[in-house]
């Protein structure tokens, strides 16, 4: 990705039909951009401030920057063999390129659900590295022989001595077992600035050991995570698959369940009752890069996502939208892919309303712990953050425009700086 174009003092936006991320229907208007906030939004002229910059829209569709609510940019571009090397240099490199990447497919937040990424965060903020807001989690807490146990079969438990796996000593995993080790974990991460924790409260098909509707984590241990997370201001989501994973997780005051494509309906109308969010992702054969018997155990869930996704739709449940792309290069517009399954299930505007304000919605859960609370994300507003794309199409209309972000998106703008321009250059 190029070198951002700006940022300007203010940036005038004309000429525009604006989806707002909240509103069903589009608003012929004009956007006033002043330093990294949006300062007025009319349907009237603006007038221009001295020496501004500004940009005739040409009636194309502004909208709010996309979001992913499940991604892990520091394993998104590396597979398994760049992230067990003893230097961690290239697995840095590559999650640099997987953030600029991101910027330019459009997405202006993320979500980190597990991995070292609290450099790269304080890089991007800091303006020396394009790339998305990030909200990280740090480390995922798990279990011996949970889905983030990845030392040998032959190790002793940490709990007895032994060494967990590299990808420990990363900060890709943080193996736990008890409520103290638990306790010890999750505040770990807190102190590293995690915004939320993510815990594994069930299996995985990327992991060696556990069967994939499998519980793990006792309810004590659920808890005390709960607790410390909330006594920090913010919340725990915990990767499950099955029912009665999601429900002692729910039961334990987890925020968000992360996947559920194995839960029942009952489950998932119970996520709604307990006023969660279910943060899942519309998952395809050949999406990520997998062995044979993690394919094997990826069957298991393959086709279950629109089912879940209809149940919460008519249950009224949260939903929000992530791509849980890891361990190695994908289509680079993948994530957009992604994202435009869901209208097979909602409705084009339902979609972009979930990639927009309803993950930011999840996202300021956070509380204190957000760094971004300061203004408003996922939406066109007047005091929220700039985080804008002008779409060349409608995707209202036709959300395939959001599959190919290289053509469709002409301008991209996050914090008030653009970073593409094809309108005027």
């Amino acid at each position: 990705m190029a070198p951002p174009l700006g940022p300007v003092a203010t940036i005038v936006i004309e000429n525009v039909r604006i989806f707002d991320g909240v509103h069903d229907t589009l608003a012929r208007g004009n956007v006033l951009v002043r330093g990294s906030k949006i300062e007025r939004v009319t349907s009237g002229p603006i007038e221009r401030p001295p020496n501004s910059e500004v940009i005739d829209g040409g009636g194309r569709v502004l909208m709010p920057g996309l979001t992913d609510a499940h991604a892990h940019l520091t394993m998104e571009l590396n597979t398994l063999a760049d992230m067990e090397k003893a230097d961690s240099g290239l697995m840095y490199a590559n999650t640099v390129v997987a953030a600029k990447q991101r910027l330019r497919n459009g997405f202006t937040a993320v979500r980190d659900m597990a991995g070292p990424a609290f450099g790269i965060k304080n890089a991007i903020d800091a303006g020396v590295v394009p790339g998305p807001r990030i909200y990280p989690s740090g480390a995922l807490v798990s279990q011996t022989s949970g889905h983030g146990d990845f030392a040998p079969p032959y190790a002793p438990p940490k709990i007895l001595g032994g060494h967990g796996s590299h990808f420990e000593d990363l900060g890709v995993f943080a193996v736990a077992d008890g409520v103290p080790e638990v306790l010890g974990a999750v505040r770990g991460q807190l102190k590293k600035g995690a915004t939320q924790i993510k815990l594994a409260g069930g299996g995985g098909f990327m992991s060696d050991f556990d069967p994939i509707d499998g519980i793990q984590f006792t309810p004590e241990e659920l808890r005390a995570a709960v607790q410390a997370a909330k006594d920090w201001g913010t919340y725990v989501a915990a990767h499950a698959y099955p029912s009665p994973a999601i429900r002692r997780a729910l039961d334990a005051g987890v925020l968000s369940i992360e996947h559920g494509h194995l839960a029942d309906e009952a489950t998932i109308k119970l996520i709604g009752d307990k006023n969660a969010w279910l943060s899942t992702q519309p998952f395809e054969p050949g999406d990520v890069p997998l062995s044979p018997a993690q394919a094997q155990k990826q069957k298991q869930i393959l086709g279950a996502w629109p089912r879940i996704l209809g149940w919460a739709k008519k249950y009224g449940v949260k939903v929000a939208f992530g791509t849980d792309l890891f361990f190695g290069p994908a289509r680079t517009n993948q994530a957009n892919i992604m994202l435009t399954r869901f209208a097979r299930i909602y409705g084009n505007v339902e979609v972009l309303k979930i990639a927009t304000s309803g993950n930011c919605e999840l996202f300021a859960r956070s509380g204190d712990r957000n760094p971004y609370k300061e203004a408003k994300l996922g939406v066109i507003q007047e005091g929220a953050w700039a985080d804008m794309l002008l779409v060349d199409g409608d995707p209202t209309m036709d959300i395939d425009l959001i599959a190919d972000p290289d053509r469709s998106f002409v301008l991209i703008m996050k914090n008030g700086t653009i970073y593409k321009d094809t309108v005027r250059r």
